[in-house]
């Protein structure tokens, strides 16, 4: 009974440490806040994913995104952005834009990923031809996915891609930016641990 009462009372000490642990995140360390923050209107409180389908850290955060998102709060907007920052990236940013304009975002967005960290076809990101080849076996329109590729609205999003990595001063992805305000790094579950902790500093900010 002794022991049962011991392992209880250390199970129950290492749950709250944990706890405690998990609620002390602290600036510098588990994120960062903006010098010069963005400020967002409304009582929404936004959060967006930058990502690369190239990179295997954001492959990695993905699965822990995807499971943050079904639960997040009804105050809290989610975003993906695809970044952009460099040419190589772009391609892949273009096609991710295309499929939204063609409402296939959820249909191919993991596919991808698991196309090129699962099946090793890296290939297929390394220009528009390639890309378009793959949304195609996904059951993709190829030539309206090409129209929507180099369109108005998929070019207009790039631009706000890469304004938006270049405001939140990001030199790499994974990067989850809460509120125009703080942004957290990383590949695992922690994350999301963060961005749930900052979500409640900015609805405690926002009073």
């Amino acid at each position: 009974m002794k022991y049962a009462l011991k392992l209880a009372t250390l199970t129950a000490s290492i749950a709250f440490a944990s706890h405690a642990f998990a609620a002390d995140f602290v600036e510098g360390r588990d994120y960062q806040k903006l010098a010069n923050p963005e400020n967002i209107a409304g009582d929404v409180i936004v959060v967006r994913e930058f990502f690369w389908y190239g990179c295997p850290h954001c492959y990695a955060l993905e699965p822990h995104m995807q499971a943050w998102a079904k639960t997040r709060a009804k105050d809290v907007a989610f975003f993906r952005t695809p970044a952009a920052m460099n040419p190589t990236w772009e391609v892949t940013a273009r096609g991710f834009y295309a499929a939204q304009q063609m409402g296939l975002e959820n249909k191919t967005h993991q596919a991808l990923f698991d196309a090129v960290h699962k099946d090793g076809q890296r290939s297929i990101i390394a220009n528009q031809e390639n890309l378009a080849n793959w949304y195609a076996t996904q059951g993709v329109d190829k030539a309206k996915f090409n129209s929507f590729y180099n369109s108005f609205p998929v070019s207009t999003k790039i631009e706000r891609s890469k304004q938006g990595a270049q405001r939140y001063q990001l030199t790499g992805v994974p990067a989850v930016v809460v509120h125009g305000t703080y942004v957290v790094n990383g590949e695992d579950k922690k994350v999301t641990e963060v961005v749930d902790f900052l979500i409640n500093k900015v609805r405690s900010e926002k009073k």
